[in-house]
């Protein structure tokens, strides 16, 4: 299968949201105002296409010099397994540059696959949870 990508053009939000829910990524999907604002406010968006039809997302908040947050990683089931993941995440690295550190927050059922890919699971952080 060819696959393209795009950069920092966002996708259909209705897409976007049909992605997430395949991929069952837990997003707000019943708020499309919410989503569309959380792709406006994103430093970098990278689509993954296979022909006209969005097969994958990835979204992060970066300052393209010392930090970037991978806030959001979703490929659409029928095409995982195909090294979209990795592609997507490979160009981000490639975006955000070297002396970037590239830190992302796992759901529960991957956690076994991040490692894989080369990322290090770290016990030194923090969080304070969203009220919705």
């Amino acid at each position: 299968m060819n696959f393209t990508f795009t950069f920092d053009k966002i996708p259909e939000i209705q897409d976007i949201i049909d992605i997430y829910d395949s991929a069952v990524l837990k997003r707000p999907t019943e708020d499309k105002v919410r989503i569309a604002k959380m792709y406006e406010n994103s430093s970098l968006v990278i689509a993954a296409w296979h022909e006209e039809k969005l097969i994958g997302v990835a979204r992060s908040l970066t300052d393209f010099s010392y930090c970037c947050y991978l806030s959001d990683l979703a490929i659409h089931p029928e095409y995982q397994k195909h090294g979209l993941g990795k592609k997507l995440i490979e160009l981000t690295k490639e975006k955000i540059g070297k002396e970037c550190m590239l830190l992302l927050l796992s759901v529960p059922s991957a956690m076994e696959y991040y490692p894989k890919i080369g990322f290090e699971k770290v016990e030194n952080g923090f969080i304070i949870k969203r009220k919705n």
